[in-house]
């Protein structure tokens, strides 16, 4: 590879769509290394619950930017974009092609296009809707974020106050929705060719199925133990944003006696489809994506040879 204008290749796709297993076949296929693209991969200790790969994978294929925090700290988008940068240097200059593999879509289009400068919080602001949210509830606030950005309502979760709340504390400040800050036309990076997979699984209901049967594999391998552990060793409260990825969120709710066991896993699977549709969504309106359906395609050797000959 030269020195200029070098590849990186992204491998998106919703949860449960078979990205590891398939940036485990491409590592395998061409000289490469793995950056891990997942929010919650970051997380030490949190294995099961994550779909992180085990020790027989990562193996055979090392990932980066997996096990990097602990579950009680902090890690931001402005974070990846630094450390998934310099690993992309790193890995070019080694003359391999870096796979940016995982399902959070925003880190990928902050990587690629770089970060708002969006407003610094304002707790004024902040108060007021937290007031409002508790007045009228999350729906309401939900509705007044579709009311003014629809399309930052669309892709954010009715379920989610956080976001619900940022978007709406973003327009508040400054008049401009959320979704036209975070449009961007151009790369950051000159330097790189970034070649852009996704893998779209066409049949929803198929796709659901998987999502089910993981979950439930998930429980069958401790995670509800895994948990209690998180719990015991570490300082935690159910804000902590390890602890709001899908599926702990749940389970923290199970453990505090709010849920039963059923009402957790129905809930749970509930929140991974939404996750789904979520990032189903992102990778829609993902610029210049070459999207390819992993129920249909033939296997992992297939769709393999298929990102080969993108790369060409």
């Amino acid at each position: 590879m030269s020195a200029q204008h070098s590849t990186v290749l992204y491998v998106m796709g919703p949860t449960a769509s078979g990205k590891t297993e398939l940036a485990v076949a491409l590592h395998r296929a061409i000289p490469s290394e793995i950056i891990s693209v997942d929010s919650a991969m970051i997380y030490r200790d949190m294995n099961i619950g994550t779909a992180k790969p085990g020790p027989a994978i990562l193996e055979i294929a090392p990932h980066h930017l997996i096990d990097i925090r602990n579950p009680d700290q902090q890690y931001s988008v402005a974070d990846f974009c630094r450390d998934a940068n310099q690993l992309i240097d790193e890995i070019l200059q080694r003359d391999r092609l870096p796979i940016l593999v995982g399902g959070t879509i925003m880190y990928f289009h902050s990587l690629q296009f770089g970060l708002s400068q969006l407003p610094a919080a304002d707790p004024a602001t902040r108060s007021q809707l937290e007031k409002f949210t508790q007045t009228h509830g999350l729906a309401a606030l939900h509705q007044r974020l579709a009311e003014v950005d629809p399309e930052s309502a669309a892709r954010i979760h009715a379920n989610d106050p956080q976001r619900i709340q940022r978007a709406l504390e973003v327009y508040q400040l400054t008049g401009v929705k959320l979704s036209a800050w975070q449009q961007s036309k151009s790369p950051v990076r000159s330097d790189i060719n970034t070649v852009c997979i996704g893998l779209f699984p066409q049949d929803r209901s198929q796709l659901h199925d998987r999502i089910s049967a993981r979950f439930d594999q998930m429980l069958q391998a401790g995670f509800i133990e895994e948990l209690k552990t998180l719990r015991e060793h570490w300082n935690l409260t159910a804000a902590m944003s390890s602890m709001r990825c899908i599926g702990y969120r749940q389970a923290w709710s199970y453990l505090e006696g709010h849920i039963d066991y059923p009402e957790m896993r129905d809930q749970a699977i509930a929140a991974t489809r939404q996750l789904a549709k979520r990032q189903l969504t992102w990778l829609r309106h993902y610029p210049d994506t070459y999207c390819i359906d992993p129920l249909k395609k033939g296997g992992t050797d297939a769709i393999t040879e298929e990102i080969i000959y993108q790369l060409q």
